[in-house]
C-alpha cells in the first residue's frame, strides 16, 4: 500500500461585515461590539423609531431629558416587543392552488396558539387601551411597521407634510410618555 502525502491546509481569517456602502448609508445610526472571539458584532438602528430617538437625543439639552427620551424609547420598545410576540405582524404566505377556498371558521386562526402569545397580546391591548384609536394608529404605524413619521402621521388629519411630521412626532412622545407610565419603566 502506497502512503498517502499529509497535505496542510491555511485557514484563510477574512474580516466579513457590511461593506463600504452600507455603513455610508447607516450613517451614524450603527454600533460596533465585541463578539468576544476575535471578531466585531455590527448592530444598526435602522427602524423609523431608532432614528427619531438618535436625533432627540443628540439634540437633548439636559441630562433629565435625556432620561425621559430613554424611558420613552424603552417603553416604546416593548410595545413592539408585545406586537411582534402576539403573533400581529403581517405573515407572507403561499397559496395552496388546489385547495377550496373556502373559511374555516372551526380552524380558530385568529387566536393565540401559545400561553406565551396570549399573554403578550393581552398586554398589548392593554396599552392600546389606553393610547386610545387615533394615536394607537400612529403608534402601530410608526413603531410596528416601521413606517415614517409623515406616513404614520397621516391619520391626523394635516394637509402639509411638515405639519403631519410634526404632530405625529407629538403624539408619539405623549404615546410614549403614557406607556412608561403604564408599565412603570423608570
Amino acid at each position: 500500500m502506497a502512503k498517502r502525502k499529509s497535505q496542510k491546509f491555511t485557514i484563510e481569517r477574512r474580516q466579513i461585515g457590511p461593506t463600504a456602502e452600507r455603513l455610508a448609508k447607516a450613517g451614524d445610526h450603527f454600533v460596533v461590539g465585541d463578539d468576544k472571539q476575535g471578531g466585531r458584532i455590527y448592530q444598526f438602528h435602522d427602524s423609523s423609531l431608532d432614528r427619531l430617538y438618535s436625533r432627540l437625543t443628540k439634540a437633548a439639552k439636559s441630562i433629565a431629558s435625556e432620561h425621559q427620551l430613554r424611558r420613552e424609547y424603552i417603553a416604546l420598545q416593548r410595545y413592539k416587543h408585545h406586537w411582534h410576540h402576539a403573533g400581529l405582524q403581517e405573515s407572507v404566505g403561499s397559496v395552496d392552488l388546489n385547495r377550496v377556498f373556502a373559511s374555516d371558521p372551526t380552524s380558530m386562526s385568529g387566536m393565540a396558539k401559545t400561553e406565551k402569545q396570549a399573554h403578550h397580546r393581552q398586554q398589548w391591548r392593554l396599552a392600546r387601551e389606553k393610547l386610545g384609536h387615533k394615536p394607537g394608529i400612529v403608534i402601530d404605524n410608526f413603531v410596528c411597521a416601521g413606517w415614517g413619521l409623515d406616513v404614520a402621521g397621516v391619520t391626523l388629519g394635516y394637509a402639509s407634510a411638515y405639519r403631519t411630521r410634526l404632530a405625529a412626532q407629538k403624539v408619539i412622545r405623549e404615546s410614549a410618555t403614557l406607556l412608561a407610565n403604564l408599565w412603570g419603566v423608570g
